[in-house]
């Protein structure tokens, strides 16, 4: 089967997911609507995505919370129902681990955070090690702030190892990498559109992937060169409340 075959099954599976988000999708559900043996289907989805059904799954119902907390006066209760789960402190306790700010906080702040602190990591064990690089954007992208996460996925959530906020295309650095292996995650939107930047399926939003890079005591890691894209239907969405750059001053985060 070739490479574009796989990508159109998953991407079946993954408009069923979107279309069924408050219901009971088993692995094996997906597999039938992607007409693969489960095996196959598991593995295909994380190569085409990187992250595997069940987590896709999950950053889909957390962004569609978001977007109802945002777009609508239900109360949390009742979307946590809406995106398929059954006890709201679960649901209230996943979007806090994955987003950064409880369900209610999030709608308080329209969808922001007023700051974003790297996070700790069980095994932060610390390789003063740096990682080095530049975001560039395609001609046909419009440039803007950028938001560096480093993450354990490739799914951006929850909060980040190291980040940084460029205030466009150019070099970062991040340093003092904990020892693991890493997935440096960009996020953008146009100057002028930061409204825009917790939105779903915008077409102005742009992201970028460089990963998996692994980090040794003291090792010297090659430099990252990501050059942005727009979003697309296989990309797992950005859970993380991004920084308010609409008020914040620009400033490096400093890991």
């Amino acid at each position: 089967m070739t490479s574009t075959a796989i990508e159109r099954a998953v991407h079946r599976v993954i408009q069923d997911m979107h279309a069924n988000l408050g219901q009971d999708l088993t692995i094996d559900d997906m597999a039938r609507t992607a007409m693969f043996s489960k095996f196959h289907f598991t593995r295909a989805f994380r190569d085409v995505t990187g992250t595997s059904p069940g987590r896709f799954l999950s950053a889909l119902r957390l962004q569609e919370a978001k977007r109802l907390l945002i777009d609508t006066g239900f109360s949390v209760a009742d979307i946590s129902s809406q995106v398929g789960y059954s006890s709201v402190g679960t649901f209230s306790s996943r979007f806090k681990s994955c987003v950064g700010v409880s369900p209610s906080m999030f709608r308080d702040l329209g969808g922001f955070a007023s700051d974003i602190a790297p996070g700790a990591h069980e095994k932060d064990v610390t390789t003063h090690s740096s990682l080095r690089g530049r975001v560039t954007f395609p001609e046909d992208r419009a440039p803007g702030n950028c938001f560096l996460g480093l993450f354990p996925t490739p799914v951006p959530q929850g909060q980040p190892v190291r980040c940084a906020v460029l205030n466009g295309p150019g070099s970062f650095e991040l340093r003092d990498i904990p020892a693991g292996t890493w997935y440096v995650l960009v996020h953008s939107v146009p100057y002028g559109y930061e409204h825009l930047a917790s939105g779903t399926g915008s077409d102005v939003v742009s992201v970028g992937r460089y990963g998996p890079v692994t980090a040794h005591a003291d090792t010297l890691l090659l430099p990252a060169e990501i050059t942005l894209r727009p979003v697309e239907a296989l990309d797992p969405p950005v859970l993380m409340a991004l920084l308010d750059l609409r008020t914040n001053a620009l400033e490096r985060i400093a890991g």
